[in-house]
């Protein structure tokens, strides 16, 4: 949690006066909804202005409809204890408008209840309209039914397009003026955002991309919403418009006018993964680094993109192929969990940001000095005139923080500041709240390391004699035995149409269903049969590109299948003599959310769609008589419904009598007890969707990532990418779904799959996710806990602490103690976390010191001294803890005692 003094600071009640906009103080106190008092905000070329003051504000990226309701105040909260001061989110228009006129806000889509938790947590709120978010989210977050409108172009000077977005933000900006949600009327919303990223595709457009900015900022800024607006990657953002930075850097960005702040709206703290693709991770060490330097530079306002990732339910992930995982290696996890040492790292990041706050806002820029050849400092004093490097005369007259900076990728530093010596690390920035004392350094990471782990794992094909199965940790589950249903191939109901010709996927499906069948009738000859087998040789269909996912089948039977963005596909094909019935699936795996032009992109088959390979040449199947059927049967008649599930022809599944393509599976289990999130392992199974009470947990792939490019350390030091530190590779890139807690009942849950190309659900199974392994590693060198400093003195700039004792903090979860310490070691223990080792140097009461002050306990500290291990176990030398602790629910150690 944070200290008192914070929580106090992100309750406190705002009243400010806008710069930009002016209106009548009386309207505005009738206005308030209670959140906080009515308060406007402006901003000058240091900072956004709230409440009269200039803010250094970080912020949490959460997108509301990759969660449950149940989920929000959870992850807002721990967000708020991490030391955020925002909460981000885009507006999802294809999930609030999935039929032109028609607007859904319930459920995951209430953004109102979200933004009313975000307030009534004491937060603020930056709302990303957009309506285009790109976002890895399906379509870039454009409702298909957009692209089908006669003549319409997107994101460009089309007023076709222009109408319809303006009428959807209008929609947005009213609903939250209407539930009094914007600063003025008491609300958290203290800034909007227009388009996203156009900047990087505009030159593609040429004037009409150009005049499209200008009207999209006329627009925004006519709604009268009264906060200021964003345009993220738009350098020729209007005057009206902040332009803000996107990037896993934007220490060196400056906005395009000198009168506004820069404001990072996206920092990358990860990356999205794809089907077949390895996991990206981003050290904590590099992460806590560019933070660092952007408010170190100048910067004001960040957004880690994102805080918490969250999941792609249903068939909302983009791409094409991004998993339906959005873990995004964020601060708190897809389940919602705290990530560490990320999470912890980042808190005391946010508390040195924050002891700086009154030096940084006092400073309209700050004082440069060179301390070496990659070594720098960067000085903000509240009277803002610094002379050459003679600062010392300053320090207790007015406030001081500096950031001391190591770029250097290699090579720790000692460097010379204000008379005192200072050891910086590589790639690294100390913090000085007071000019001073050194609070915090970006490479030295006290926090914890936790690692998840997944317990009851129970396969859902159990059964005993009709009793339940208990597990050793007392969870019981009842499995009932697997049932199955075949899905048709190709034509199934009287909904399909023939026509001439190849027709475009998305024209027919309108994106209802990932599936489209494509039927007609080939004939083939004696002739023909002659002719390949003289030539040892089989007919081929081939098509010069397809997206996303290619099936073919002949005569019922499956001949193959190809995959890829736009890619050739080349199937060879065994044909009978006679008429052959010849079936051709696409399938799309998540619609284009990035580029210019991507609502050309379109999906199914381009180019030439043909059959080689006959004696009389090739024949082209773009002037065949096609059927055409869109879905699945067991999709359209909802068969993964509880209401509808009986619909479907089930029949008992034995082991031994697994069907292996396009089959429909389900049973029921029980709700393990407890709090803890739960998952599903699918990684038994092959390709397909899956759905437990009606709810769809989303797209399932077992594509294995490729053996090599896999790190065995990260290097946290040097300039980040997404290929830098990725893991898991030769691995499924994805086996574990997430089943939000409130999709569950106690008992009698319904699981349905549908399995494309071949699993086995006997071996599907229900885990929960937890920490369970927490390790620290501390030394004598690191710094004493960033929230036991005092806030700085005003008028003096003083910080203050009691004690300089460093202190290892463990916590397991809510919910969990620590119930043995599995290592520790007060010395020069080697080695990581789950690999700790001892050394000869090593205090022998070790494991029993941190025993006593953490077994048993949620959380503990444990103080790095000599003192606390009653000697010095090698002179000359510092010291480290290191320590390994198990955590388990609280009713598990209870019932062991």
């Amino acid at each position: 949690m944070g200290t008192m003094a914070e929580r106090r600071r992100n309750s406190l009640p705002f009243l400010l006066l806008s710069a930009i906009v002016h209106f009548a103080a009386a309207a505005t106190a009738t206005a308030n909804s209670g959140f906080f008092g009515p308060f406007n905000v402006s901003y000058d070329h240091r900072a956004l202005i709230i409440d009269g003051k200039r803010r250094m504000l970080n912020s949490a990226g959460i997108h509301y409809p990759r969660a449950t309701p149940e989920m929000w105040p959870d992850l807002i909260a721990k967000s708020k204890e991490g030391g955020a001061d925002v909460i981000q989110t885009y507006v999802f228009w294809s999930g609030h408008e999935p039929v032109r006129g028609q607007y859904y806000f319930e459920g995951s889509y209430d953004i109102v209840k979200f933004v009313k938790l975000v307030g009534s947590s004491g937060m603020y709120l930056h709302l990303r309209i957009g309506p285009y978010v790109c976002a890895e989210w399906n379509f870039g977050g454009f409702p298909v039914w957009l692209r089908d409108i006669p003549g319409i172009e997107f994101r460009t000077d089309n007023v076709l397009f222009k109408d319809e977005m303006e009428r959807f933000v209008r929609r947005i900006v009213d609903l939250m003026r209407e539930e009094m949600l914007f600063s003025w009327q008491g609300g958290p919303i203290i800034m909007l955002q227009v388009e996203n990223e156009y900047g990087n595709i505009e030159s593609s457009y040429g004037q009409r991309g150009k005049n499209y900015v200008k009207w999209a900022a006329r627009m925004a800024i006519e709604l009268g919403a009264r906060v200021p607006w964003v345009m993220c990657q738009q350098n020729d953002a209007p005057e009206t418009i902040i332009n803000a930075c996107n990037g896993y850097y934007c220490d060196g960005f400056k906005p395009n006018s000198h009168g506004k702040p820069t404001l990072w709206t996206e920092d990358w703290d990860g990356w999205y993964a794809s089907w077949g693709g390895r996991l990206p991770h981003r050290p904590a060490e590099d992460l806590a680094f560019a933070v660092a330097r952007f408010f170190e530079r100048g910067g004001s306002f960040q957004n880690y993109y994102m805080y918490f990732g969250g999941t792609n339910f249903g068939r909302t992930s983009g791409g094409p192929f991004y998993v339906t995982s959005y873990d995004y290696d964020a601060p708190l996890d897809e389940y919602g969990l705290l990530s560490q040492p990320k999470w912890g790292h980042l808190k005391d990041l946010h508390a040195a940001i924050k002891l700086c706050e009154v030096a940084l806002v006092a400073s309209d820029s700050a004082q440069y000095l060179k301390l070496g050849p990659k070594q720098e400092a960067h000085v903000y004093q509240g009277n803002n005139h610094i002379e050459g490097h003679n600062l010392t005369r300053y320090i207790g007259q007015g406030v001081c923080s500096a950031f001391l900076a190591n770029i250097d990728e290699h090579r720790s530093a000692t460097v010379h500041f204000l008379g005192q010596a200072y050891i910086l690390p590589p790639w690294s920035v100390s913090i000085l709240p007071d000019c001073r004392n050194v609070v915090f350094n970006t490479a030295k990471v006290a926090a914890q390391t936790s690692i998840k782990s997944t317990a009851n794992e129970l396969p859902l094909n159990f059964i005993v004699s009709g009793e339940k199965i208990k597990k050793s940790s007392g969870t019981s589950y009842f499995g009932k035995s697997w049932m199955w249903s075949q899905e048709p191939i190709g034509v199934w109901s009287p909904t399909n149409f023939t026509v001439e010709g190849i027709l475009e996927h998305l024209n027919v499906t309108k994106d209802l269903s990932d599936y489209l069948w494509h039927f007609t009738r080939i004939y083939v000859s004696e002739d023909d049969i002659a002719f390949w087998k003289e030539k040892d040789m089989r007919p081929t269909v081939s098509i010069d590109s397809i997206r996303d996912v290619l099936r073919v089948f002949v005569n019922g039977q499956s001949a193959g299948s190809t995959y890829g963005h736009w890619v050739k596909a080349v199937q060879p094909v065994d044909l009978l003599q006679g008429y052959n019935d010849l079936v051709l699936l696409s399938q799309t795996v998540g619609l284009q959310n990035y580029g210019a032009f991507f609502e050309k992109d379109g999906a199914g088959f381009r180019g030439k769609v043909k059959l080689t390979g006959f004696k009389d040449g090739d024949i082209d199947l773009a002037k065949s008589s096609w059927t055409y059927q869109v879905g699945l049967r067991g999709e359209f008649l909802k068969i993964y419904t509880t209401e509808d599930n009986e619909k479907a022809e089930w029949t008992y599944l034995t082991q031994d009598n697994v069907p292996s393509t396009f089959s429909w599976y389900k049973t029921y289990f029980d709700s393990p007890d407890g709090t803890d999130p739960v998952a599903i392992d699918l990684g038994s199974m092959g390709k397909g969707q899956a759905w437990v009470n009606g709810h769809h947990i989303g797209r399932y792939w077992t594509l294995v990532a490729p053996k090599g490019g896999c790190q065995p350390t990260c290097d946290y030091r040097g300039p980040y990418n997404s290929a830098k530190c990725r893991t898991n590779c030769g691995k499924p890139t994805q086996t574990r779904y997430h089943i939000p807690r409130s999709w569950l009942q106690g008992s009698d849950n319904l699981l349905v799959v549908f399995e494309e190309t071949g699993g086995n659900p006997f071996d599907i199974s229900i885990k929960l996710h937890f920490s369970e392994i927490i390790c620290g590693l501390v030394s004598e060198s690191h710094y004493p806990p960033v929230q036991k400093w005092s806030l700085p003195d005003s008028v003096g700039g003083r910080i203050s602490i009691n004690d300089m004792t460093p202190e290892m903090h463990l916590q397991c979860e809510d919910g969990y103690v620590i119930a043995s310490i599995e290592f520790a070691s007060y010395g020069t223990p080697a080695g990581g976390c789950q690999n700790f080792r001892k050394s000869s140097c090593h205090a022998p009461n070790s494991s029993l010191v941190v025993t006593k002050a953490c077994q048993g306990r949620n959380s503990c500290s444990v103080r790095i001294s000599n003192a606390e291990f009653d000697g010095d176990p090698c002179r000359g030398i510092v010291k480290t803890l290191a320590v390994q602790a198990k955590c388990i629910s609280s009713s598990e150690h209870l019932s062991a005692l």
